[in-house]
This record gives structure tokens, C-alpha cells and sequence, in this order.
């Protein structure tokens, strides 16, 4: 069946539309308000993102003291956050953040749990992530690393840093934003280390961005409405 110009209009703009809603349905936005406060389990499945291996790594306390991966709580924890909301208005969304460990404080008060490791699978593959981290500064946790690195076939092609200030004295908290891109990825790790090793500073997280990529049939179509509309512009 031959097509007229004005069909092959409709069928580039359908095709373009598709693709776009396609792509856009990918990215990912999380901020936690849609859960309600308490333990979540050792996996966690949220807007696609799975959460997982909560902690399960061996590693050293600050104090060089040893630890294993059921030492520091193996579970994500909604908590609901508002007087860290309160005092610092630019961290996140209130009032809910994503933490881990073992325990969490019910009400707007709050715990800031262990974070030595977690896993983020994502729904598709992704060319930048960022996210908002809370924890504590100075005190015992001073000189760590948060590291958060975006993976592919178990390869860290993208990476972001931040060292915890060591000003001495009490710890207090603060927070920072960890960011990748630049590459392909499909799973992010975000964990704590020092002297060359796992450690378990205390972090919760919240405004989880994920830029995914469009898949390849998405690409596909995105090709096929440019061919049709070279081809609408030649007739």
C-alpha cells in the first residue's frame, strides 16, 4: 500500500512520540514520600530501583576494630526525618529519607543508620545518577570516603568521591551530593571506605535521580521518524 505524504507525516509523529514516552518513562525520581516509616527488608524494590546486599561486606570500624557483613544491620529503613529536614531545608525532599542498618527512631526524630554498602540495581541502563547523602562529620568518622560508582558487566565506569571532614572534636551532621555520568551503567554502589577497606559510616540518602538512556527500539524508532520525514521533505 502506497502512503501519502501526509501520511507519512502521522506515522513519523506517532513514531516520535512513542520513542519520547518511552524514554521518558525510564528516568527514575525517588524521594520516598510514597512509604510509610519502618523496616522495608534486605531487599527493597522502589520505582524499579532494587536495594539490596544492605551491608553485606567485611570491613573496619574507624577504630580499626573488625566487622562482618551481619554486624551493622542488614536492612533498608524508611525514616522519617523532619528535624534533619528542619535544620538543613536543602537536603532531599521532606520528609521521608531511605537509611540502613538495624534500627530507626519512629516519629520526626531520627537515626542515622550504618552504611558500609548497598546495591542499587536500576530498571535500565542509565548514563547519569545522583542522590543526596546525610551522615555524620569530624569525630570518629573524619578521613572516610563516600564513594558511589556506577557499574556495568562488574565494571566501575563512573565514580564520585566525597571525604568526610576531620575537623576533630564531636561529630555532627551535614550532608553532601554524590553524582555520576559520562557513562553507561546499570547498577550503582554506595559505600564507605577507608585505609583501603570497607568501613561503616553513618549515611541515608534521599532525591535518587537516574538519566536513563533510550532503549534500542526506542532508538530504532527514532531513526525510522527522521528517514520519514527526510523522505516527506524529498516528495
Amino acid at each position: 500500500m502506497k502512503l501519502s505524504s501526509s501520511s507519512f507525516v502521522r506515522c513519523a509523529s506517532v513514531l516520535v512520540i512513542g520513542a519520547s514516552s518511552s524514554v521518558a518513562l525510564a528516568d527514575v525520581f525517588s524521594n520516598y514520600e510514597d512509604l510509610s516509616e519502618g523496616f522495608k527488608g534486605q531487599t527493597l524494590v522502589h520505582n524499579g530501583v532494587t536495594y539490596r546486599d544492605v551491608n553485606n561486606v567485611s570491613g573496619f570500624y574507624p577504630d580499626g576494630a573488625p566487622f562482618g557483613p551481619d554486624d551493622n544491620g542488614r536492612e533498608n529503613i524508611v525514616e522519617r526525618a523532619v528535624l534533619f529536614y528542619n535544620d538543613f531545608p536543602a537536603y532531599g525532599s521532606p520528609v521521608n529519607s531511605l537509611t540502613f542498618g538495624s534500627a530507626f527512631v519512629p516519629g520526626d526524630n531520627l537515626t542515622i543508620g550504618a552504611l558500609a554498602s548497598v546495591w542499587m540495581d536500576l530498571p535500565s541502563l542509565s548514563n547519569a545518577a545522583s542522590l543526596d547523602i546525610g551522615f555524620y562529620e569530624n569525630g570518629p568518622w573524619g578521613n572516610i570516603q563516600w564513594r558511589l560508582e556506577g557499574v556495568r558487566n562488574g565494571n566501575v565506569v563512573a565514580s564520585d568521591t566525597i571525604t568526610i571532614a576531620n575537623g576533630g572534636g564531636r561529630d555532627n551532621p551535614t550532608f553532601d551530593t554524590l553524582s555520576v555520568s559520562g557513562a553507561l551503567f546499570d547498577k550503582l554502589h554506595l559505600y564507605g571506605w577507608l585505609n583501603n577497606a570497607y568501613t561503616a559510616p553513618r549515611g541515608m540518602i534521599d532525591d535518587l535521580t537516574i538519566t536513563s538512556v533510550p532503549e534500542p527500539t526506542s532508538l530504532g524508532l527514532l531513526g525510522a521518524a527522521g528517514l520519514l520525514a527526510a523522505r516527506r521533505r524529498r516528495a
